[in-house]
């Protein structure tokens, strides 16, 4: 057989060629890696506070007959204050999650396209099954189920448009969930309960994939990650859940303005 263009160095060694396979990307796998699993655990962080602030609806009103979580919300707008504006730190904290989601988007896309460039033709096979495999499968699907969820949630309870209840009001927190999680608003209840599954699926599978990511698998580390890939996603999870169904079957007291 006749190489064209044979490597005349490589072939002295014993080789065909010493030319790479493919070009080498700009921006290296590992450091995709490594953003996918920074702005990942961010994210975590993130849903765990923001599951801890939204649980505080179940908190009686205080002596004034203010609402914790109206105070909750108040004490995140103020936050900062006077070294930043009014908002002006919470402005800080949307922007980096913002600059988080573009990123892990970017990377989710580049790696999904790296490895089916590299597979080929050939479809991935051989996957153990359990939790972590239908993690794997459904990546992808559950990605885009949370940003629709997170483009929704921000119009019905941060901007108040679109899909928000008639009775929303800014500042109001307490009284925005009563209204947007109303009996008769069912189907919101609904898309909420399922984005939290595919949170749980996601989160499950983001995290080990970022605790390995970023070399903190092993027996040392094993009981952390385990901590961190299944204990914490099911406890924002249900905490995230409880809120909505318990307003809608009218546990919560109702308005209070």
């Amino acid at each position: 057989m006749t190489v064209q263009n044979a490597d005349r160095e490589a072939i002295r060694h014993g080789k065909i060629t010493e030319k790479p396979l493919r070009e080498r990307p700009s921006y290296p796998t590992w450091a995709l890696k490594l953003t996918m699993a920074i702005t990942g655990l961010i994210f975590g962080l993130f849903v765990l506070g923001h599951m801890v602030g939204n649980l505080k609806i179940f908190m009686p009103l205080d002596a004034n007959g203010e609402a914790p979580i109206d105070a909750y919300g108040r004490f995140l707008r103020e936050m900062g204050e006077p070294l930043f504006p009014h908002e002006g730190f919470l402005w800080i904290v949307r922007i980096v999650l913002l600059a988080c989601l573009v990123l892990h988007i970017w990377g989710a896309f580049a790696l999904k396209s790296r490895s089916a460039k590299s597979r080929g033709k050939f479809k991935r096979t051989g996957l153990m099954g359990g939790w972590q495999s239908t993690a794997t499968r459904w990546m992808l699907v559950t990605g885009v189920i949370l940003l629709l969820f997170i483009i929704f949630h921000l119009l019905d309870l941060t901007v108040g448009q679109v899909v928000a209840s008639e009775q929303f009001m800014h500042g109001e927190v307490r009284n925005n969930l009563l209204a947007t999680f109303a009996p008769e608003r069912w189907y919101v209840t609904l898309f909420y309960v399922v984005a939290n599954l595919a949170l749980l699926l996601h989160l499950t599978h983001g995290i080990y994939l970022a605790v390995s990511d970023l070399g903190w698998l092993g027996e040392r580390g094993r009981g952390l990650m385990v901590l961190l890939a299944y204990v914490l996603p099911f406890i924002v999870v249900i905490g995230n859940v409880v809120m909505p169904i318990a307003i809608m079957l009218g546990w919560v007291p109702g308005f209070s303005r």
